[in-house]
């Protein structure tokens, strides 16, 4: 990933690239008839400053490719930003990134146009989606001015819509990931999170297949329904 990002960068400053503005980067996906047997799904995980969407700021990007049902390991972005004026005091001990990282990461403009030509406007997925998707939108708007929607579903929604029984113990991507015998090499680091919850995501899709959910309309209706079902419940 290091040395296609020099790449990319290199081609972008002497002309080779489109270097087209934001708003001509690939059209984010909407749910369709795409076969979940053959799309191409975005798994995400951010490293922040903090939880709070409205001060932190994103510092690490990670991600993988399933294609074909697959996860591509070829297919990955793994991208600490040049961000050295950000005080991670309070969450270094937790994802272990510091100022000598920040000070030498890529440069945040030519990685985060990286990543959307990267990500091709398909689908995102996460676990606990709404965090890594409020950090990234915050992040894309402030650097580049890009305010496109991309599709996001979340992980931890999706496990318990396919397996309503697991017993697993709660409800984090650990206790999961357990629950599966699932290895997670170095949590708290974003590519390393963003594999596990695309080993994750294939459990569920190879389950989504199974239940007769074919596309990724359907696999995104499954999802409403059973957040619906939490909705009435909880009143």
């Amino acid at each position: 990933m290091l040395e296609k990002i020099k790449q990319w960068i290199e081609h972008r400053r002497s002309g080779l690239t489109s270097n087209m503005p934001p708003e001509n980067l690939p059209s984010p996906k909407s749910p369709g008839d795409q076969l979940l047997s053959d799309c191409r799904l975005i798994v995400l995980d951010l490293e922040t400053t903090g939880l709070h969407p409205n001060k932190d700021e994103v510092i690490a990007v990670g991600a993988v490719a399933i294609t074909g049902g697959a996860i591509d390991l070829s297919d990955q972005f793994d991208l600490i930003l040049r961000r050295p004026e950000l005080d991670i005091t309070e969450t270094v001990l937790i994802h272990g990134i510091g100022t000598d990282a920040l000070t030498q990461g890529h440069e945040t403009e030519d990685a985060l146009l990286f990543l959307l030509e990267w990500m091709n406007g398909d689908p995102v997925l996460a676990y606990h989606s709404a965090f890594d998707q409020k950090f990234l939108e915050k992040t894309l708007k402030a650097q580049l001015g890009y305010t496109r929607s991309h599709t996001w579903m979340d992980v931890a929604e999706l496990l318990p819509a396919l397996f309503p029984n697991a017993q697993t113990g709660g409800k984090g991507l650990d206790h999961w990931a357990d629950f599966y015998g699932l290895e997670v090499s170095a949590r708290h680091n974003a590519a390393s999170d963003a594999l596990a919850t695309a080993e994750l995501t294939l459990i569920a899709l190879n389950k989504a297949r199974k239940d007769g959910l074919k596309t990724l309309r359907e696999l995104h209706d499954k999802l409403r329904y059973h957040r619906r079902l939490k909705n009435i419940h909880r009143m």
